[in-house]
């Protein structure tokens, strides 16, 4: 069976290998979302050994680093090579209102997810009111509130 030529094939082949020659970290797509009390970070890492996955929080800058080796085969001739490899980062500016101390994480099939709770400061709460004037026994101690 003779394998012919497709120039749209190579052209892409060509684009496939010069992306995959960049240099530097190489793209983690994420999906971020908030479930009630917690933020729920997913990373797509396939082939990424576990071991390699590195995440802290330093203030309020999250950084995931991972790093997935290239496949050395000796006495092989490569038909195609897309696969990326290398190092990957992503870092992610989180408020102050996460609690970075209770930070998980897990790695599934190909993706990482950090879950990232709400600090308890920061979820919201339901104020009550009372009435009365300001003074009186029932109203509360005005002197201990302060304007921010």
């Amino acid at each position: 069976m003779a394998v012919s030529f497709d120039p749209f094939t190579e052209l892409d082949r060509l684009a496939g290998s010069l992306l995959s020659a960049q240099q530097g970290p190489k793209f983690m797509p994420v999906d971020l979302y908030r479930d009630g009390d917690r933020y729920i970070l997913s990373a797509d890492l396939p082939g990424i050994d576990p071991g390699s996955v590195d995440i802290d929080v330093d203030g309020q800058l999250l950084t995931i680093r991972a790093h997935r080796s290239a496949q050395m085969s000796e006495n092989v001739k490569w038909l195609s090579k897309e696969r990326p490899y290398g190092s990957y980062l992503r870092q992610f500016s989180v408020g102050e209102g996460i609690d970075s101390s209770q930070i998980s994480a897990h790695y599934d099939n190909g993706v990482l997810s950090v879950i990232i709770p709400v600090s308890e400061r920061a979820k919201p709460r339901k104020i009550e009111v009372s009435s009365g004037r300001v003074g009186d026994a029932t109203a509360p101690d005005q002197t201990s509130l302060s304007a921010s």
